[in-house]
């Protein structure tokens, strides 16, 4: 049996478990609490694993590898940002959200301000963010099935990006949080097991000797020390510095800021298991992204990372499948067939389960923030929210989808790195004020999140990633998003974070000093109490 046909039939087994895991999962969703929440019954460790199978997206499986296996030491500054973002995430966030939110982010912040500008706010910013991250995950997708099954026509690749999208809404609408849940809880057993097996057989094919690996990899790249130090993608000039100190900022602060993300902490019954399930994800994360220098430098010694090879062509991101092919025995061979099948469905799963956790939050945000409580003023049925959320879920999955065809010649670290910085400009400084700064009100929140969406997107529309680049020397594409000879740009970064995330911390100081409304203090109080103690967290938040 070739390749092909294994990894078709591991694909397709990988997704009818998922869809058996979402049917046994819907006879379980009665209300809404279920549908958004899973019915807070989950514990620290399985909330912890579906964390780890929500944030270890297709970009860091496949995007972290190939950065370091195309620039070393520079690449795997990458996985230092992601984890170390948990931390941010864990002692700032990850509790006292818990504590004094309900379903959604726009929960805790429309507690003590007036409920519709807030909400609509924070809604339009969650779909804003979730739809970004969507587009990346699925042009991953659309790349990663082209390359499996040897497609080179784009009318199939755009079909496959369909299949994805028809998939993730089907999962949100029939399984909810619930089914949403277990997918992702088995993509993280799957993600992990698969990503140990090729770390032992690298390191086999190294006797266990990590420097020699590192030796090997420097020396196959021909870049040699300068492949193991600081300076090869970042560091050149004083602008790739500033450039790769933003990048830095977003990772870490988008974190703490991503709505799919945020919405997690809600399906455990107590404050204790969501520390306890930022601890697990902790571990989990961090054990994934060591095991990503082995896949790396692994790939950088073992595969033609030359200027003609498939890894450059596919930006690095087809580094970890073909490593897997490798270390399997090569090209032809049965060990190889084998290992690359299961880490391309391995990859495939970990992006229908991030996508169906992004489907879910944005969802989630239409109908609980915008239909129950601004459209309805908060007389809307339980079951009407939840119809709504369906309904919710199938058009942003078709936005996603249309978005996603022509989006397939970008770069998927971009557009991640982009849905990290519009988290950490409007979503960070409005939660990090309403939490501690007692005279927050409601014009400071709804300036904050505007204003941190606004300057981050016009700033990225004016960079160099949308015009300006120049082309790619091996293959003579455009490495803008506009073609090559329109440059319109004026901002110098790629990543505006260091920009905009203090114009939205800035927005938020001025819109509450500035304005008139008195500061709702009880309200406040109650929220800290709430917040630092957990007492009366369920109960509902409209006033």
């Amino acid at each position: 049996m070739d390749s092909q046909t294994l990894t078709a039939i591991l694909f397709v087994a990988v997704v009818l478990v998922t869809v058996g895991i979402t049917f046994w999962a819907s006879r379980q969703n009665a209300g809404t609490a279920d549908f958004y929440a899973g019915g807070r019954s989950f514990s620290g460790f399985q909330n912890g694993m579906a964390i780890s199978g929500d944030y270890m997206s297709a970009a860091s499986f496949l995007g972290i590898s190939g950065a370091i296996a195309l620039s070393g030491y520079d690449g795997f500054l990458y996985s230092i940002g992601f984890l170390v973002a948990w931390l941010i995430a864990l002692l700032l966030v990850a509790e006292l959200l818990r504590n004094s939110g309900r379903y959604t982010m726009a929960d805790q912040l429309a507690y003590r301000m007036r409920q519709r500008p807030v909400r609509t706010a924070a809604a339009t910013s969650t779909v804003v963010v979730s739809i970004f991250y969507l587009l990346a995950q699925m042009v991953g997708a659309g790349a990663l099935v082209a390359l499996l099954l040897g497609v080179t026509d784009p009318a199939i690749k755009a079909w496959t990006i369909v299949g994805v999208g028809l998939l993730m809404v089907f999962y949100v609408t029939v399984g909810g949080m619930k089914g949403t849940t277990w997918v992702q809880i088995v993509k993280a057993v799957l993600l992990m097991a698969g990503t140990i097996l090729i770390t032992i057989l690298v390191l086999a094919k190294f006797h266990f000797n990590i420097s020699e690996l590192l030796g090997a990899a420097a020396d196959k790249t021909g870049k040699g020390e300068a492949f193991l130090q600081p300076g090869l993608k970042y560091g050149l000039t004083t602008t790739s510095k500033i450039d790769f100190l933003s990048l830095g900022l977003a990772l870490v602060l988008g974190t703490a800021g991503l709505p799919h993300i945020l919405i997690r902490f809600y399906t455990v019954p107590t404050a204790k298991a969501a520390r306890t399930s930022v601890m697990w994800a902790i571990g989990l994360i961090g054990a994934f992204y060591l095991m990503t220098l082995a896949l790396g430098f692994g790939a950088a010694a073992l595969l033609d990372t030359g200027p003609e090879s498939k890894v450059v062509a596919s930006g690095g991101n087809l580094a970890s499948p073909l490593l897997a092919e490798a270390v399997g025995g090569g090209d032809g061979s049965t060990g190889g067939a084998v290992l690359l099948a299961l880490i391309s469905a391995v990859a495939f799963a970990t992006i229908l389960a991030v996508v169906a956790g992004l489907t879910l939050t944005s969802a989630s945000s239409v109908a609980h923030d915008l239909y129950a409580t601004v459209v309805k003023s908060g007389q809307a049925t339980e079951k009407d929210e939840v119809k709504v959320a369906r309904v919710a879920a199938f058009v942003i999955g078709g936005i996603a989808i249309a978005l996603a065809i022509p989006a397939q010649k970008l770069n998927i670290a971009f557009l991640v790195a982009l849905a990290f910085a519009v988290a950490a400009s409007a979503n960070l400084p409005s939660i990090v004020y309403n939490m501690f700064w007692r005279r927050f009100n409601t014009r400071g929140a709804t300036w904050a999140i505007y204003g941190g969406l606004v300057s981050c997107v016009v700033l990225v529309f004016f960079s160099p990633v949308v015009s300006g680049l120049g082309v790619n020397p091996t293959t003579g594409a455009s490495l803008s998003l506009f073609p090559a000879d329109v440059d319109f740009h004026w901002f110098p970064l790629q990543n505006p974070g260091i920009v905009s995330i203090p114009l939205g911390f800035f927005f938020g100081w001025l819109g509450t000093v500035t304005s008139q409304e008195p500061a709702a203090e009880e309200r406040y109080t109650e929220l800290e109490v709430r917040a630092f103690t957990g007492a009366g967290a369920e109960q509902a938040t409209h006033h």
